[in-house]
């Protein structure tokens, strides 16, 4: 079984890119913070996009397999706009309304209020979503990528 899906083209140049992407973030997050943050490995949000590297790669291997006009490059390339608007769109709004939420919840725990459940120091994640900037990196690198890994 590993065999058959480390020789599946597609898949392996999309997870290439996915891992190089989240690698890429979380050196970039060590070099800006001074601190190793494991959590930039695996999580949403941040530079560069790692789903926008992940569906262009497949978008782009896909193409390079079967060609611009086939149906699975309809469906990848419709899958990639969808990702990567959301990312900027509903994911980014998402993670600035948790920004918000916490800036509130810190001022209400300073001021000692009863918050009941809220009080037990959870917060929301923020980095949820990307600006443009940061898609805009992540499916470059995706490209790039899938353009450099040779077709088995």
């Amino acid at each position: 079984m590993f065999q058959a899906l480390s020789n599946n083209y597609i898949l392996c140049v999309s997870l290439l890119s996915w891992l190089a992407a989240q690698i890429c973030k979380t050196i970039l997050n060590f070099i800006l913070c001074g601190e190793l943050n494991w959590e930039r490995m695996f999580g949403a949000g941040g530079m560069p996009s790692a789903h926008s590297a992940l569906v262009c790669s497949l978008t782009i291997a896909t193409a390079r397999q079967y060609g611009l006009s086939s149906p699975f490059f309809a469906i990848v390339f419709v899958l990639a706009a969808i990702v990567m608007y959301d990312a900027m769109g509903v994911r980014r709004a998402a993670g600035e309304q948790a920004k918000i939420l916490n800036q509130l919840l810190d001022s209400w725990m300073q001021d000692e209020m009863d918050l009941g459940p809220l009080k037990n120091g959870k917060r929301l994640k923020e980095l949820l979503g990307h600006t443009p900037f940061e898609v805009l990196s992540g499916a470059l690198l995706g490209i790039l990528i899938a353009m450099l890994f040779p077709i088995k």
